[in-house]
């Protein structure tokens, strides 16, 4: 996987002109792991760039434990040090990197190592933190998780636990003291203005969540359960310097893979926040593949400043392995611009439509016919994900008991939409050829879409060409209108077509934001007597016909059967994979009860022998 930085601060050699000089070796530091509880049990999470730890222990801490878990050992490859003997830089590597030196011995010992160049490394930066720079994930030989338990890096750690929630006193419900994980507090130095109005950027207010008696117990019990039903539950947690829950990240196993299906869009839903509801939640939400939101992540914040949003987006993008989105749509604030520009300075950021007709009745109230506008404005925005579950006045216990509800909804509604396209035909307006190639292949709701751009192709009436350089031909197509009821206007785009490439490019820019072809690019295949819409503009997040597992899978070798943990993590996912296929049909339904009957009664058979 390639490193995704999650810092946008330099991670050059800022110190080398210090007086510094360089150790290699192991050092000894197997020996001296500090475990003070910084990072408990599994990380199943690769490192990647911009990871920031407390200490050069807890970073080789963090390293070996996800060696173990891939099943490699670690070795301290390379140690920097400044003339103080203050370390500042350090890599880790592979036990099989790099090579031995020749022996004259008569008897040498074989050669173990491969000059595997899996590493990580990683410096003290301004801040006392210690973050990785450069990540290398691929080894060039065989690793198993079942041999890990045999190097010497692991003799330290023991067999993995689930990390644990641990609540203070009752009388101290506003302290939830969780382990903390990879992604740490970001200390701020909070240097973008704002404007009155925007979020606001004060520790005093900002400094811890606000729970009400009951919202620490529900967050516990929440948390706890899904630990038990979903092993891949992902959380973070950002605590203050007393130790008191200041903001929390959250995403379950279904959003993480729907990550992987639907992340090239992924919208940023602060609404409470700006609205000051009594949850102060921030959602992270995509686009299925019936056009329906689906749910990749959720955040409570402490405040709405850079500092926590920041953190948030970083928390975030962790969970999703490095993987940022090629579009993020947030709010009108230059907050979340910053926090945006820090944590994904590649991707295009976009305002949110529903936050913008907030606005609508002070920017149009004054119109003639503001009404209708309103209305079709109204009709065209998308709801909020948890609308109806969630108002101004929800607690968070509320909110907590009502989320398993939502998500259930939601899930619900794919599973009916996927049953429409695959069970019912569609109906054609049209016989127009393209309309005929994705109906085999399109969601009925996505092909709904498309139609209108099949209908609007025959009021494209005038497609000329208007100049020709090389392979690629620019059409002008004039496109009639209807405007203000009876009157009609006539719109020209350029398009550019390249008939070698089977290339299509039209100015309206509708492919690139909806995702399938508009009618003047249509209109021009047409008239070049082209009958079938190119492969490169059938993309495969609209299809019915992908098979979409919502079962994560990101290990790299086997299991130890000896671990109890391994054996829950395996099993459940086996047994998924049979939920996810024997849901699609009541055939299917009873066929897999039936099996898992018979499985239950082995079992049991076995039992009662011992």
């Amino acid at each position: 996987m390639d490193g995704v930085s999650l810092n946008t601060d330099p991670v050059v050699d800022d110190d080398a002109d210090a007086d510094e000089f360089e150790i290699e070796g192991d050092c000894g530091m197997a020996k001296c792991i500090s475990q003070s509880g910084v990072i408990q049990g599994e990380n199943p999470l690769p490192p990647v760039v911009g990871m920031e730890f407390d200490s050069y222990e807890d970073v080789y801490y963090f390293y070996n434990c996800y060696a173990k878990e891939q099943g490699f050992g670690v070795r301290v490859s390379n140690t920097w040090y400044r003339k103080t003997k203050e370390r500042y830089r350090g890599k880790l590597s592979c036990s099989s990197a790099g090579f031995k030196k020749k022996s004259e011995a008569n008897r040498p010992r074989p050669e173990t190592r491969t000059g595997c160049p899996a590493m990580i490394k990683f410096r003290l930066m301004e801040n006392k933190r210690w973050r990785i720079i450069e990540v290398e994930l691929d080894h060039n030989h065989l690793i198993s998780a079942i041999s890990g338990k045999f190097y010497k890096s692991h003799k330290q750690l023991g067999i993995g636990t689930k990390r644990a929630l641990h609540l203070d006193s009752a009388e101290e419900v506003q302290k939830v003291r969780l382990f903390r994980t990879v992604v740490i507090d970001v200390e701020g130095n909070g240097s973008v203005e704002v404007s009155s109005g925007e979020f606001r950027s004060s520790h005093n207010q900002t400094s811890q969540l606000r729970l009400k008696d009951g919202d620490a117990q529900a967050i516990h019990n929440y948390f706890s359960h899904l630990q038990l039903i979903d092993p891949n539950f992902f959380y973070v947690v950002d605590l203050n310097e007393k130790g008191c829950l200041r903001n929390l990240f959250w995403s379950n196993t279904r959003s993480r893979v729907a990550y992987g299906y639907f992340g090239d869009v992924v919208a940023v839903d602060t609404i409470c926040l700006t609205d000051k509801y009594q949850v102060p939640l921030v959602s992270f939400i995509g686009v299925n593949h019936h056009g329906q939101s689906v749910l990749l992540g959720c955040g409570l914040l402490a405040g709405d400043t850079i500092e926590a949003c920041t953190w948030l987006f970083r928390a975030w993008l962790t969970c999703m392995l490095g993987r940022p989105p090629q579009v993020i749509i947030t709010d009108q604030c230059r907050t979340l611009q910053a926090a945006v520009t820090d944590v994904f300075p590649r991707a295009f950021h976009c305002l949110c439509l529903p936050r913008i007709m907030q606005k609508v009745p002070e920017k149009l109230g004054g119109l003639y016919e503001y009404e209708s506008i309103r209305m079709a404005l109204n009709n065209a925005v998308v709801e909020s994900f948890f609308d109806g579950y969630l108002d101004k006045h929800t607690s968070l216990k509320e909110f907590l008991d009502k989320y398993d509800q939502a998500l259930q909804a939601n899930h619900q509604l794919e599973v009916l939409a996927d049953m429409e396209s695959r069970n019912s035909g569609f109906m054609l307006q049209s016989r127009c050829y393209f309309e005929l190639q994705l109906a085999k292949l399109y969601t009925n709701n996505v092909l709904r879409k498309f139609e209108r751009e099949v209908e609007g192709m025959y009021s494209c009436f005038c497609t000329r060409q208007i100049n020709g350089e090389g392979e690629v031909i620019t059409y002008m197509v004039r496109e009639q209108t209807e405007v203000d009821g009876n009157r009609r206007e006539c719109r020209d785009f350029e398009v550019l077509y390249n008939a070698t490439e089977m290339e299509v490019l039209c100015v309206c820019g509708l492919f690139n934001f909806k995702g399938y072809l508009c009618r003047h690019a249509l209109s021009v295949l047409h008239q070049n007597g082209i009958e079938e819409i190119p492969p490169q503009y059938v993309v495969s997040r609209w299809r019915k016909d992908i098979k979409r597992s919502y079962v994560l899978n990101h290990s790299n070798g086997g299991i130890d059967i000896n671990n109890p943990v391994h054996r829950y993590d395996h099993l459940y996912k086996c047994i998924m994979q049979v939920v996810e296929e024997g849901r699609k049909s009541e055939v299917r339904y009873k066929d897999t009860v039936q099996a898992l009957d018979q499985i239950l009664r082995k079992l049991n058979l076995v039992e009662g022998r011992l």
